[in-house]
């Protein structure tokens, strides 16, 4: 493009010679020359507005041409149609340790409706009410007369419940494949279980995912298609789970309780053969969630792992262990429980106003003595306990493999004083879990080493850190023979099977503080055969309360211990173990040649 010079000499030489100003020649061009340029960058602008308008024409076109297409087609889920958004239907198998089903996945149907392809409306509304009767017609029959072209009516339904559907033969009642998770034992071991419910949802498919117990905690392995026909092996027992399960039912009605749970644990591989909360759900129907009152009395309150208790004397044994193992006492060493007995500025009473004199440390366990125990706490020191019960695992929730053993964090004093070393002592003051309690005896029943409580199954011993020696395990163990033979757990004996353990007895906690006066937390903490551990036993129930002799008992000795021996009677057989003599110590005995 040739361009015009703002001074061309054929017009400025002449106009020089006539007189005449050659700028306004200049001006002239260069004005010109403004009015080229605006008239280019006019036409270059709305050559883009056109293109801009072409494309948003042809945009708005192709959304308008898909909205139509929608509008008129039927309804089809979009995960379940998009392209690279396949739903994993597979979820694996959970067994018990022999392999036996605890939860599996059964092949269902879910039903949905397309109103528009609904023959006659009111008829089907009526026919579906019949066959599920918590659906309302009224609701039903406003949903197929409305605008919705698809909607749920049920996210699963039976073989059965499926037949009669496509019975009423109206072609807007359609039906999707799924797969749901199936509890065949129903409410056994509900609350290791936990339960699923349905994720990302299409009409060909469902995604199934846990949400409590082990299906949450084991969710991506059992989801995993890797894993194959792999299933997930629990250590717990059917067998023992039923009858753990009937007894402690049996047991939380006769005692009047609200609520409890029983623990069977293994002290050599921490695998726990057992685990019950009563009250329990079935995980086929999980409850919702409670919105209102105490949580802990809903079913899905899991009180094995998360209900969080002072236990009282049960963790007397504790102190009479450490003191052992530190060499500060024997078991024969005579400790003085006569009061009165003050720590800062608190008096330590004995249960019911006894007053046990000088006795020795056996009998300040089997006598269950706050004040003897209290002494050899003061002997141990604030330190030397805090590292003990430390070492047994007290501080932390417990390792156990289900989602809600997280929320059983133990409550601890915030300034451990000397008054709290002795209240600690004989179980006021902490707070643990029957979960806490059961791994801390197994220490004491395997000779002496800290071992987690496991839901998994175990091909071998786990044993932990040593926490004490295996003389202080033996003194303890002797100790809690003793109580079962001659103190506070005299109805625990089992024929047979050589029960040994410990009773406690708690006053429950206020909301707002201080201590209920009739409400008690009563538990067990037992191991068997007491001559050679295999297995802890620890029953705990809430507030309970039963008429003996004239008056209403709430100690553990008169609830929880009865219950712990019958359950002991059931299972000990089923778990493999015979009835057996007692071995005995040839004390006093001199032995001579028959010459």
């Amino acid at each position: 493009m040739s361009r015009v010079p703002l001074r061309p000499l054929a017009r400025i030489l002449p106009a020089r010679d006539k007189g005449e100003n050659p700028d306004a020649i200049e001006r002239e061009n260069l004005r010109r020359r403004h009015e080229e340029m605006q008239d280019k960058a006019r036409a270059r602008a709305e050559g883009r507005l056109l293109v801009l308008s072409v494309f948003f024409f042809v945009a708005f076109a192709v959304i308008g041409v898909r909205m139509g297409h929608l509008a008129t087609s039927e309804a089809v889920e979009p995960i379940a149609s998009a392209h690279g958004a396949t739903i994993a239907q597979q979820r694996g198998d959970i067994v018990d340790r022999h392999g036996r089903i605890l939860a599996t996945n059964f092949e269902t149907h879910s039903l949905y409706v397309q109103p528009p392809n609904l023959i006659d409306p009111a008829h089907a509304a009526a026919e579906l009410v019949k066959i599920f009767p918590d659906l309302e017609e009224e609701k039903l029959l406003a949903l197929f007369t409305g605008k919705r072209k698809f909607d749920w009516i049920k996210r699963k339904i039976s073989p059965e419940q499926k037949q009669a559907v496509h019975d009423i033969g109206d072609p807007g009642l359609l039906f999707g494949p799924r797969e749901m998770r199936l509890y065949p034992n129903g409410r056994l071991a509900a609350h290791v279980m936990g339960g699923t419910q349905y994720g990302r949802e299409g009409v060909n498919a469902a995604e199934v995912i846990g949400i409590a117990g082990v299906e949450k905690q084991f969710d991506g392995y059992l989801r995993d298609p890797a894993n194959g026909t792999r299933p997930l092996e629990l250590s717990l027992d059917l067998t023992v789970q039923a009858a753990t399960e009937r007894v402690l039912a049996g047991g939380m009605a006769l005692m009047n309780a609200k609520g409890a749970s029983a623990i069977l644990m293994d002290v050599h591989t921490g695998e726990v053969i057992s685990v019950a909360s009563l009250p329990d759900f079935d995980p086929n129907n999980r409850p919702r969630p409670p919105v209102s009152g105490d949580p802990s009395d809903s079913p899905l309150f899991n009180r094995s792992v998360q209900g969080v208790y002072e236990l009282g004397s049960t963790f007397k044994i504790f102190t009479a262990a450490q003191a052992v193992d530190l060499g500060l006492v024997n078991p024969d060493t005579i400790i003085q429980t006569a009061g009165p007995f003050k720590v800062g500025g608190h008096l330590i009473n004995e249960f019911d106003g006894h007053n046990y004199g000088a006795i020795s440390v056996t009998d300040v366990i089997v006598k269950s003595s706050n004040r003897g125990t209290g002494r050899l706490a003061l002997q141990i020191g604030a330190t030397r306990q805090k590292a003990f019960l430390g070492s047994l695992g007290m501080f932390d929730p417990t390792p156990f493999e289900i989602v809600e053993a997280a929320g059983g964090k133990p409550l601890l004093p915030q300034r451990w004083t000397e008054l709290s070393t002795v209240t600690i002592s004989y179980g006021h003051g902490i707070s643990t879990s029957p979960m806490h309690l059961a791994a801390a005896y197994s220490a004491i029943a395997n000779g002496g080493n800290y071992v987690s409580p496991t839901i998994l199954k175990q091909s071998k011993a786990q044993l932990g850190p040593r926490v004490m020696s295996a003389q202080s395990a033996a003194a303890a163990r002797m100790m809690l023979r003793k109580v079962v033979t001659t103190g506070t757990a005299s109805f625990g004996e089992v024929k047979g099977y050589a029960v040994a353990g410990k009773t406690g007895t708690a006053d429950k906690p206020r909301p707002n503080g201080g201590y209920y006066k009739n409400k008690v937390i009563a538990t067990f903490a037992s191991l068997f055969p007491a001559h050679d551990p295999k297995y802890v036993l620890v029953v705990t129930l809430d507030e309970p309360s039963v008429l003996a002799y004239g008056e209403n008992r709430r100690t553990a000795g008169w609830t929880a211990v009865p219950v712990a021996a019958e359950l002991i009677g059931r299972v000990a057989p089923l778990l493999g173990l015979r009835p057996t003599v007692e071995p005995t110590a040839l004390e006093g005995i001199q032995l001579t040649s028959n010459n």
